[in-house]
């Protein structure tokens, strides 16, 4: 009979922890989704330039540029 009753009680503290946890967890997520819209309500992320081809030769010549830059400077070395 004891036994039993031991079996028991250790089934509701494991149910009372995992509830603890589970809880827990609830409420972390609900809090950090209320943060997230609040972050992003008064910091807003920049508009991207809808041509994106724009930048990315912009990027490829400064890629160039830095290269010839290099090459040229190890030539004089």
């Amino acid at each position: 009979m004891t036994e039993t009753n031991l079996i028991v009680e250790g089934f509701k503290f494991m149910g009372l922890g995992m509830g603890t946890v589970f809880l827990f967890l609830i409420i972390m997520i609900g809090s950090m989704n209320i943060m997230s819209t609040i972050i992003h309500k008064f910091f807003p992320e920049p508009q991207v330039d809808n041509n994106p081809s724009t930048s990315v030769q912009k990027d490829n010549k400064n890629v160039v540029a830095a290269i010839t830059a290099a090459i040229a400077h190890h030539r004089q070395s």
